[in-house]
């Protein structure tokens, strides 16, 4: 159990799961703040949030609350770059460890 937690890369997938969890929350409140007339956030801060590890939080909240889904970047997008941060993350752990 000692070198499961002494192992680096989980540090990698701790921050992909926070990241995603905050992206989710901004989809969720971007979504109400669509349907309230509030001011956006930026396409630009959701993908930066994308690409900064929460890419998953992000295509499973724009699923859940139907938001972005007519963009085809965000469509294809943030399942793509899930796909390439979750699959280097679990490469890396296995083969590391």
């Amino acid at each position: 159990m000692t070198k499961l937690v002494q192992n680096p890369y989980w540090i990698l997938i701790a921050v992909l799961v926070v990241m995603s969890f905050i992206l989710f929350l901004r989809m969720a409140d971007d979504k109400a703040r669509a349907k309230s007339g509030q001011r956006r956030i930026p396409e630009a801060t959701l993908f930066l949030l994308a690409f900064l590890g929460g890419a998953l939080g992000g295509a499973l909240g724009m699923r859940l609350f139907r938001h972005k889904t007519r963009h085809w970047y965000f469509a294809l997008g943030f399942p793509l770059i899930a796909l390439v941060q979750w699959g280097l993350s679990l490469w890396l752990l296995i083969t590391h460890f």
